[in-house]
């Protein structure tokens, strides 16, 4: 009786000891996956080979809520939002930065947008329609644009 007891306690303390080295190394891949300040990836090893599953407890509340790669894809994503404003708000001929109600650029004399002949309202090149008053809208010459910007 008391062999199987001592092979018991030998079994429990040997998964312990996995489970107790499975957590130190979770832990050390989980924070380089979530910050680039080694103090912080020592820090948190540290805290959970130490303090055991107290420590991995208290990781868990106090780790950066997302990892390198979720702030590497959010930055990129905000980044090609500002590039798609900063696009729509440059000229296309000169690339120099115009105000959204700018029917001309003041750098180049080049059309960005037309009167609606109905309602006066500035519209995109692109539409065929007045999207305020249903007018339908002709094309208009680029070339005659900048002539009678320039005028």
């Amino acid at each position: 009786m008391e062999k199987l007891i001592q092979t018991a306690l030998i079994v429990v303390g040997a998964y312990l000891l996995a489970l107790w080295v499975a957590a130190i190394w979770w832990t050390y891949r989980d924070i380089r996956n979530r910050s680039r300040d080694i103090f912080l990836q020592m820090a948190a090893t540290v805290l959970v080979a130490v303090f055991s599953f107290p420590g991995l407890l208290i990781y868990q509340v106090l780790r950066p809520p997302r990892t390198l790669a979720d702030s590497y894809a959010t930055a990129l994503e905000e980044e090609a939002l500002l590039q798609d404003i900063e696009i729509r708000t440059a000229c296309p001929e000169c690339k120099h930065r115009t105000e959204e109600e700018y029917i001309f650029c003041p750098n180049c004399s080049t059309r960005l947008k037309r009167q609606c002949s109905n309602c006066r309202k500035p519209l995109s090149l692109r539409w065929s329609t007045c999207p305020y008053c249903g007018e339908g809208v002709d094309s208009v010459s680029p070339i005659r644009d900048r002539e009678s910007a320039r005028r």
